[in-house]
């Protein structure tokens, strides 16, 4: 046997017969480079740069675990081109092909939390390995092309297999005719690792979770990978649309992310986890035989607090447009006028009570075996209510003050994608504050992230800096990016106001309350709570907000907000300044 492998090794070094493998001329042969030189253009550094800015780590554990891996892939894949006539088709396509999808997948992944159905304790711990594996992912989905689709000759014709280490010298490719266009999938479990230590598996591997659906994904077993193989996916789909001259918006739009899924997978778990039913009073709703009603007002305001806080995108801002949604989808059960909202009395004992309430088939939230006893009482409909404007405070919960508030601008949305390799453009409308009227967390959270601030703590100044870090943190504010609400400028936070303010406010109703008693909106309670830490430099005139002007390719905007005195309270390491905001 040791005899037939010597004989096999003798004979690989020997050039093929001309006529089995088409030559390129000596014109055609290229010189294998460092990872330096190849990463050294100006928009492959960008697209590091893009990568860095949308992990939570220094530039010491950036260049551990993401700039080293992808120095490795970058000396792997030399210029080879992604494919033969497809996209990316040129030298160096395969190289540029790996950074977009790279970045692509990390912007994806800032709209979910991960893994899904754990406690926010736990996907805060776990935020940056799922960060890191998806951008591994990301990065190898096609390395296996290097192994069976590519052919590549060394000088004297010898052949080179990746197995064996990067190229050194001069060498030529050509796609292999025979190839079979599925196999590379399954060949990336040749050469993973080439490109990732093991430090890093080591670290992936204490997360179950994470760690089962990254294996079949190496293995090219997509349809088992779970939302990982999803989001390698449709961030491959959005780098193939762009080089192609396609919209990477469109080839990143997924049916799982609808809004309707959303709402009802956070009214399960509010009903499951923390509202109160078939309370004789302070109840926020009741289980009958063949319905679950629940406060209108109260509800809601709690659903899209719980959303917010949980990073999804695209809220509505306004009580009716929640209904509408849940109603157009068939979550809420209609009165016989096709309304939303119900009127009815609940009533237990000698204590009755009239509310607006939402109805819904018990069968969406609960199992069979695991739905709870039916109330005690009765509720009966007394009046259909329509839902095209929000009903009076007294109709609904004389707990809750009608939410009036104005508008914001979410963090970006999937859309926002196609302007992904452009400067950011940044809306017009914020107010021209002149009154006492953030940037990402560059922390390794594995073992020492610090707790998240509570939810039923009371909202405080205090409480809304705690709660920016972790949002921060967590990635449920993105910085530097469209429409985000913190940035970072002269080397410091700055808070784009009022917006930060009533992202706060919207994911704690009860500010609503406080400020009631001020006679001010919720937001503005917020922001006075903050000045009052005197946390934010201030200008020579006295005054607490300053003005950035932001640039991009078409149109120049201005933004309002504060800035932080001691970066230090957000950022274990200073991000770099968001190049296209300029303090005036």
């Amino acid at each position: 046997m040791l005899r037939m492998l010597k004989r096999k090794k003798a004979a690989s070094t020997v050039e093929p017969p001309e006529s089995k493998i088409p030559r390129d001329p000596p014109s055609c042969m290229r010189m294998a480079e460092p990872a330096e030189s190849l990463l050294a253009t100006s928009r492959r550094q960008k697209l590091l740069e893009h990568i860095w800015q949308r992990t939570s780590l220094s530039r010491e554990q950036f260049t551990l675990l993401y700039l080293q891996p992808l120095q490795r892939y970058a000396e792997l894949v030399q210029h080879f081109p992604a494919s033969e006539s497809h996209h990316h088709a040129y030298p160096g396509g395969m190289l540029d092909h790996g950074l977009e999808v790279v970045a692509y997948a990390l912007k994806l992944r800032q709209s979910h939390l991960l893994p899904a159905g754990v406690t926010p304790e736990d996907q805060a711990a776990q935020a940056e390995a799922w960060t890191a594996a998806i951008a591994y992912a990301a990065l190898l989905h096609d390395l296996g092309k290097v192994a069976v689709d590519i052919h590549v000759e060394q000088e004297e014709g010898r052949i080179w297999h990746p197995w064996h280490g990067p190229l050194k010298g001069p060498y030529r490719l050509r796609y292999r005719k025979d190839r079979e266009y599925r196999l590379h999938g399954a060949a990336t479990g040749l050469l993973y690792r080439q490109v990732l230590d093991g430090h890093i598996l080591d670290w992936l591997s204490q997360y179950p979770h994470l760690w089962t659906p990254l294996l079949y994904l190496l293995a090219g077993q997509y349809e088992h990978a779970g939302v990982l193989g999803e989001l390698v996916i449709q961030a491959d789909k959005a780098s193939v649309a762009q080089e192609l001259g396609g919209d990477p918006g469109k080839a990143l739009t997924a049916p799982r992310n609808a809004l309707q899924r959303k709402l009802l997978e956070g009214l399960r778990y509010l009903i499951k986890e923390e509202l109160k039913l078939n309370q004789a009073k302070a109840s926020d709703g009741w289980l009958t035989a063949d319905s679950l009603w629940l406060v209108s007002k109260t509800v809601s305001d709690k659903l899209r607090a719980h959303l917010l806080a949980q990073g999804v995108e695209g809220i509505p801002t306004s009580n009716t447009d929640v209904f509408n949604v849940l109603q157009d989808h068939g979550i809420l059960q209609a009165t016989q006028d096709n309304k939303a909202i119900w009127k009815a009395t609940v009533t237990h004992g000698d204590w009755s009570h009239t509310l607006t309430l939402l109805r819904l088939a018990p069968a969406l939230i609960w199992d069979k075996d695991e739905r709870p006893d039916s109330y005690a009482g009765t509720i009966k409909v007394v009046e259909e209510v329509t839902a095209a404007s929000t009903p009076p405070v007294s109709a609904i919960d004389e707990r809750f003050p009608v939410d009036n508030q104005p508008p914001i601008d979410l963090p970006y949305g999937i859309n926002d994608l196609p302007e992904f390799f452009d400067p950011i453009d940044y809306p017009s409308d914020a107010p021209d504050l002149d009154s006492e009227d953030l940037a990402p967390q560059r922390h390794l959270p594995l073992d020492d992230l610090p707790a998240s601030p509570k939810h039923n703590a009371p909202p405080s100044g205090e409480h809304f800096i705690n709660w920016l870090s972790q949002h921060i943190a967590s990635h449920k504010l993105i910085i530097n990016d469209t429409k985000a609400l913190v940035h970072t400028v002269v080397d410091t936070a700055y808070l784009v106001s009022p917006g930060v303010f009533q992202r706060y406010a919207q994911e704690h109703p009860q500010t609503a309350n406080l400020a009631k008693q001020d006679k001010i909106s919720d937001w503005q309670w917020v922001q006075k709570r903050f000045e009052q830490l005197q946390l934010h430099r201030k200008q020579l005139n006295g005054l607490n907000i300053w003005t950035c002007e932001v640039t991009g390719p078409r149109k120049s905007r201005r933004l309002h907000g504060y800035l932080l005195k001691d970066p230090g309270l957000l950022f274990a390491q200073l991000p770099l300044n968001n190049s296209y905001l300029t303090l005036t």
